[in-house]
């Protein structure tokens, strides 16, 4: 299974950005979805989890401001980053676990997008 993650950019403070993340391989089902972030010299965090029922989850830090959305039938995960502060600076990368067909089974998987790196400016 591979993700392409895609969206990231130059924003200046209070502006938007729209992240997405498709995955494509041979999937049978997707279970979570989520978007974590990694700032210079920081832990990767968790910024936004979404469940197959499409329960959402949110990190205190962007709660009102981001909205997670799932595509299932499209195998897409999406980010809309509204009013971006500066603190938003990071790599954001996404996170799909699922159950995917491999050699005459089906198998677990836990797959990681390439990262796209978001900047917002003062």
């Amino acid at each position: 299974v591979q993700l392409q993650a895609s969206g990231g950019g130059l924003v200046q403070a209070g502006g938007s950005l729209r992240l997405s993340c498709a995955a494509s391989g041979r999937i049978r089902a997707i279970d979570g979805m989520a978007w974590y972030r990694q700032a210079p010299g920081k832990q990767r965090e968790l910024v936004a989890a979404i469940s197959s029922g499409g329960s959402a989850n949110y990190a205190d830090s962007v709660k009102g401001r981001f909205n997670i959305s799932r595509d299932s039938a499209k195998n897409t995960v999406n980010l809309q980053m509204n009013s971006l502060k500066p603190e938003d600076t990071a790599v954001y990368y996404c996170n799909i676990d699922g159950l995917h067909i491999t050699t005459m089974r089906l198998s677990t998987f836990d797959a990681w997008g390439q990262g796209t790196e978001v900047t917002v400016s003062s």
